[in-house]
């Protein structure tokens, strides 16, 4: 409508992350085809620069009428923008966490006012910051800041899956794929229907340790595991990228004993091929179980060509972590299991258990697509789960997004938390955690004396290492501001900010600070 209306107008499509862009780039052209290859571009860092500023001229001239991408397209010059789209608007991947550190679906909401453009914010399981939003005040004199639109059914009406929990307290120890789940995805798979199995941990297993002297595959650049990858039997650091060979013993003792701990999706395909070796599909032919992350698409168009084979039925089983559990229409996936999902369940983040709902709920969603297969067979979600009994599993199991988020909120307002307050973090990289400590202090001993001339209301925490103290050699650390007042909160920072950077000087040890404004990791 809005283009039909105006010959001019330019639209801007968003999604999270490069891997949804080819599937929305064919849908676009497809619905759009009359408005011609040219007039629909693509804007994503896995594109050439060469390729990128094309797109960004293409938009810029008015030649592109519709300009897809991920975050850094809502950065491209659009002069006649008239509508933006903010698919999955959520995710936390349109935060950009490093360098210029900003949140593209802000950022889309500010640019519509500029522009006068309409934002359109889709999401199945909204962020609870939108979703406060778009709730009436408490005394109902305003209007909320978003108009809430809902969909209360599935495009198509096809089924909604229903939950199932297996309470891994009363399964043999050590069990990772429970026997009434197998049994559940082997009646699936000998209908000739897909099976998901999400687990959000790449690798074979999170670390080895040695059974004699405890010994554990520590970086030794890193304050975390080096990561046991069976593929090519080598430990590796997800964070420094350090790479090396499996030892044939312990560096510590020399004992040959050496065990894996914890699993992750190799091991998950590994063991799915036992436990279904005897599988077979309807036809005859053997059983196809494929894994899909960021170890198994690392070259180029491999992530395009595996999704094509599931796609096209050629996978039975596709094994894999978060990067699979949104936005994909598989049509012939009809259950989808989450096989570890606990530890989110008592984070120390405040913002897990929304996190952990969002992913469940979009794992969700990619089961019963074919509106005439769930009408038939139905469709499911198994969750194995140490605590069937938690709240969100509640939620999760009614698909009750509203109940979840209230009570969120309502648990957020008692605590001061975002949305009820606004959070910034200065934080600091140096080459001791002593010297890291000790700048953030100083900002911080600078910051109260401001702050204690002034009539604002902004709380300023000491500082502490970051959960993830050292990466590669270099030690890191965190200082929270906290406020129940934006205005305020930007005011300090506007006078803060130029005093890091004298403050930055007289710390040599220091290497870089950032200061991060409504931090999604904290």
């Amino acid at each position: 409508q809005v283009m039909a209306a105006d010959p001019l107008a330019q639209v801007m499509m968003l999604v999270p992350e490069i891997n949804l862009t080819p599937q929305l780039e064919e849908r676009v052209r497809q619905r759009f085809a009359s408005l011609g290859d040219a007039a629909i571009v693509s804007m994503h860092s896995g594109m050439t620069p060469a390729q990128r500023l094309n797109s960004w001229l293409s938009a810029h001239t008015g030649q592109a009428r519709l300009v897809l991408g991920t975050r850094l397209a809502v950065l491209a010059s659009v002069p006649h923008l008239k509508l933006i789209v903010v698919d999955e608007e959520h995710d936390p991947s349109y935060k950009q966490q490093e360098g210029a550190r900003y949140s593209a679906r802000d950022l889309a909401v500010y640019r519509g006012r500029l522009q006068s453009a309409q934002v359109i914010l889709g999401s199945a399981t909204p962020s609870l910051e939108s979703w406060h939003h778009s709730r009436t005040p408490v005394d109902e004199q305003d209007s909320p800041r978003y108009v809430r639109l809902s969909m209360p059914s599935r495009i198509g009406q096809g089924s909604l899956p229903q939950l199932r929990r297996v309470d891994m307290g009363k399964q043999p120890r050590r069990t990772l794929v429970s026997a009434p789940l197998l049994a559940a995805m082997r009646e699936r798979l000998g209908r000739g229907e897909q099976v998901l199995v999400l687990l959000n941990r790449r690798g074979y297993a999170p670390v080895l340790h040695c059974t004699s002297c405890g010994w554990k595959s520590e970086c030794p650049h890193c304050s975390a595991f080096r990561v046991f990858h069976k593929s090519d039997r080598s430990l590796r650091c997800h964070h420094c990228s350090l790479t090396q060979a499996v030892p044939r013993a312990c560096p510590s003792c020399g004992n040959q004993d050496i065990g894996a701990l914890g699993h992750g999706t190799e091991k998950i395909e590994e063991h799915l091929a036992e436990l279904l070796h005897d599988q077979q599909r309807p036809d005859g032919s053997p059983l196809r179980i494929a894994r899909i992350d960021a170890d198994s698409t690392r070259g180029k168009g491999e992530l395009v060509r595996q999704l094509a084979q599931v796609h096209d039925g050629d996978v039975d089983v596709l094994v894999g972590t978060q990067m699979v559990a949104k936005g994909h229409d598989f049509r012939r996936v009809t259950l989808v299991a989450a096989l570890n999902p606990d530890g989110a369940l008592f984070s120390a983040d405040f913002r897990a258990p929304e996190r952990l709902f969002a992913l469940l709920s979009q794992a969700a969603g990619r089961a019963g697509r074919d509106a005439d297969l769930s009408a038939t067979n139905g469709c499911e979600m198994w969750v194995q789960t140490f605590h069937p009994a938690h709240p969100l599993f509640e939620c999760l199991k009614h698909h009750d997004v509203s109940g979840f988020a209230e009570q969120q909120l309502s648990e957020r307002k008692q605590a001061g938390l975002p949305p009820f307050s606004f959070q910034a973090l200065l934080r600091a990289e140096a080459r001791t955690q002593e010297g890291a400590q000790a700048f953030l202090n100083a900002a911080r001993e600078l910051g109260q004396q401001w702050l204690s001339s002034q009539s604002l209301a902004v709380t300023v925490y000491p500082a502490v290492p970051m959960g993830l103290q050292r990466v590669a050699n270099v030690e890191r650390a965190q200082m929270l501001l906290e406020s129940h007042s934006r205005p305020a909160l930007q005011q300090f920072l506007s006078h803060w900010q130029p005093v890091l950077q004298g403050l930055r000087d007289q710390h040599k040890s220091v290497i870089r600070w950032a200061i991060d404004v409504d931090p999604l990791v904290i």
